[in-house]
């Protein structure tokens, strides 16, 4: 969407620091030996304490309010039985409405014991995920976008997971621009003032795409590599942009 008054940029504050403060909430809560399921429900329970609900569940009927995914598991991850175990790479994935606004933001983190290598895989994609954010205003490139994932992916040592996009957001889960997470020369669309984006990379120890499992919904790497994501939703602006998925 692109922003027509004051009241959209207020209603967007509001569903974005909620489903920031679920998201942190439920990695705070997070521990060994919890089923994914448990720690959706803790998210349903907090967004239905504020007056939000799932966009997920409401427009697709995906099954959970949250989506989790572990280890190889990149995105779109059901919750159910899955016990959390010890060392388990885990991915938060949050998008929710409240008073038809929609707000969506992602986060990857580690269960102690901690190990290096995830936890640098983590950190470097949040870090990319904040330089793309920090280079974007009214009338730039949206290829830009994919140009920054592609250097810092190279610069860390990690693949762009080519085929999950950043995209437009704030009355829909999902709408114009689709935001490809590689460079594309020949894209001529620019960023205009007002406009609603999430902003979400995801780099990998491995693969470059994702393979959809038989559940319908589970993207996961075909080589059993491991993948971060960090996503935030955000207004373009002439000057810096507004990050909205902040507690």
């Amino acid at each position: 969407m692109t922003i027509g008054s004051q009241k959209d940029v207020e209603a967007l504050q509001e569903i974005g620091r909620i489903v920031a403060f679920t998201l942190n909430e439920m990695k705070r809560q997070a521990v060994a030996g919890m089923t994914t399921k448990e720690l959706d429900e803790l998210g349903g329970r907090i967004l239905h304490r504020h007056g939000a609900q799932s966009s997920p569940m409401k427009s697709f009927q995906f099954p959970g309010h949250t989506c989790i995914s572990v280890n190889d598991e990149v995105a779109h991850g059901i919750p159910g039985s899955r016990v959390l175990q010890p060392g388990d790479l885990i991915n938060i994935d949050v998008c929710a409405e409240k008073d038809g606004y929609v707000a969506d933001t992602g986060h990857s983190f580690q269960l102690a014991p901690y190990s290096e290598p995830v936890l640098r895989l983590c950190h470097h994609t949040h870090q990319t995920m904040m330089k793309v954010i920090g280079s974007l205003r009214h009338g730039v490139k949206i290829n830009e976008i994919g140009k920054i994932i592609q250097q810092e992916a190279k610069r860390g040592g990690y693949s762009v997971i080519s085929d999950l996009c950043s995209h437009g957001v704030g009355r829909a889960v999902h709408e114009w621009p689709q935001i490809p997470p590689v460079y594309n020369k020949h894209d001529p669309r620019t960023l205009k003032a007002g406009l609603v984006v999430t902003i979400e990379p995801f780099l990998s120890t491995g693969a470059d795409y994702v393979v959809e499992q038989a559940d319908g919904w589970t993207l996961r790497t075909p080589d059993r590599s491991f993948a971060a994501q960090h996503e935030h939703t955000i207004i373009i602006t002439k000057d810096k942009p507004i990050i909205l998925t902040v507690a």
